[in-house]
C-alpha cells in the first residue's frame, strides 16, 4: 500500500509538471504570464546546476528565455589562445532548445572576465581589433541561428557618462562598438544585437550617454536592434522614472529588454521588505508591458541560493523571485499580475 501511495504521488507530480510545461496552467508560471502579454520571462542560468533536478525543473517550467550567466564570456570559452571550451555554453543552448526557450547570448565584448593571455598579451591596436572580430566570428558563428539576441557590447560607459577605459577603447576608440556590432551581424545575421549596461534606468549622465550613442549608431546605419537595461535595484528604491526611460529608449526605434533584474533586500528579509520587493518587481514588469517595444524581462538568476548579490553587496541578499529553498516569494505573484493585469 505504501509503495502504491508513493507511485500515485509521483505520477501526480509528473502530471502537474507536464501540465505546466504544456502551458495549460497559463498564468501559473512566470513564462506563461509573460507570454500572455507577448513577451518572454527569462533568467541567467548556471549550466552546471542543470544537473540538479529542482533547479532544472524550475528553469524548465518557469522560463521562456535563458541567458548564460558566465558560460559564454570570453574567459570561459577561450581560456588559452586558440583552445576553446564550449561545453557549458553548448549545454545551456541544448537545454533551451529542448524546452522551447529563447537564448540571450551574453556577452561578446566586455572589459571584464577576459582571459589572461588577452589581458597580458601586449597586443598592438590592429591585433586587438583582429582578435575581437575573430572572437565574435567564432562564438556568434558557432551558435548562428540558435541565439535570439546577443549582448554584443557590455557596459561601455561609466556612471558619469564617459567612455569606460578598456583594452577595446584604448585600441580602437569608441569605434570598437560599431566594429563589434558589424562583426556580430556578419556572424549571426538573424540575431538581435544589443548594447547592454547598468545604472541607465533613470535619467542621468550615463543614461543620456547611452541614449545619444544609440541614436548616433542608428543615424550612421550601424546594426543595432536593442538596448539592454540591466536593472540591479534595491527594494523600495526602484527608479520612479523607469517607465519613462524604457519608453525613451524605445523611441529610438530599437527594442528594449530588462536583462539582469534583481531587487536586493537588506538582510534579514522580513515580510515588509518582501512586500516592497514584490511591488518593485511588479512595477518593472508593468513598465515593460506598457512599452510595445519592450520585449521581455530577465532576472540575474532565479533562486536566492545562487545569486551574486551577497558576494558583492555586503548585508544584502534575497534578491530573486524564488528563495534558497526554491519556494516562490511574493515577487512571483506580483510579476504574474504585472504581466497579466488589465491596463487602467
Amino acid at each position: 500500500m505504501a509503495l502504491l501511495k508513493i507511485a500515485v504521488a509521483a505520477a501526480a507530480l509528473a502530471l502537474a509538471l507536464a501540465t505546466i510545461r504544456a502551458g495549460a496552467a497559463g498564468e501559473a508560471t512566470l513564462g506563461g504570464a509573460a507570454g500572455a502579454s507577448g513577451r518572454y520571462f527569462g533568467a541567467a542560468l548556471d549550466p552546471d546546476a542543470l544537473d540538479e533536478r529542482p533547479y532544472r525543473e524550475l528553469a524548465a517550467t518557469q522560463l521562456t528565455c535563458v541567458t548564460p550567466e558566465n558560460a559564454m564570456k570570453w574567459g570561459s570559452v577561450e581560456p588559452l589562445r586558440g583552445e576553446y571550451d564550449w561545453d557549458r555554453a553548448d549545454a545551456l543552448v541544448a537545454f533551451a532548445k529542448a524546452h522551447g526557450q529563447k537564448v540571450r547570448g551574453h556577452t561578446l565584448v566586455w572589459h571584464s572576465q577576459l582571459p589572461l593571455w588577452l589581458i597580458n598579451g601586449a597586443f598592438s591596436p590592429d591585433e586587438l581589433r583582429s582578435l575581437m572580430v575573430a572572437h565574435i566570428a567564432a562564438e556568434a558563428g558557432r551558435y548562428r541561428g540558435a541565439i535570439y539576441a546577443w549582448d554584443v557590447v557590455n557596459e561601455p560607459f561609466t556612471d558619469d557618462g564617459n567612455w569606460r577605459n578598456s583594452i577595446w577603447r584604448e585600441a580602437m576608440g569608441p569605434d570598437y562598438v560599431a566594429i563589434a556590432l558589424k562583426a556580430a551581424r556578419a556572424a549571426d545575421p538573424d540575431a538581435k544585437l544589443y548594447v547592454n549596461d547598468y545604472n541607465v534606468e533613470s535619467a542621468g549622465p550615463k543614461m543620456r550617454a547611452l541614449y545619444d550613442f544609440v541614436a548616433s549608431l542608428k543615424r550612421d546605419g550601424v546594426p543595432i536592434d536593442g538596448v539592454g537595461l540591466q536593472s540591479h535595484f534595491v527594494a523600495g528604491k526602484t527608479p520612479a522614472d523607469f517607465v519613462a526611460v524604457v519608453q525613451k529608449f524605445a523611441s529610438l526605434g530599437v527594442d528594449v529588454a530588462v536583462t539582469e533584474l534583481d531587487i536586493r533586500i537588506r538582510l534579514p528579509a522580513d515580510d515588509k521588505a518582501l512586500a516592497a520587493q514584490a511591488d518593485d518587481y511588479a512595477s518593472v514588469v508593468r513598465a515593460c508591458r506598457e512599452t510595445p517595444r519592450c520585449v521581455g524581462v530577465t532576472t540575474w538568476g532565479i533562486t536566492d541560493d545562487r545569486s551574486w548579490v551577497p558576494s558583492f553587496f555586503s548585508g544584502y541578499g534575497a534578491a530573486l523571485p524564488f528563495d534558497e529553498n526554491y519556494r516562490p516569494k511574493p515577487a512571483v505573484a506580483a510579476i504574474i499580475d504585472g504581466f497579466t493585469e488589465k491596463a487602467p
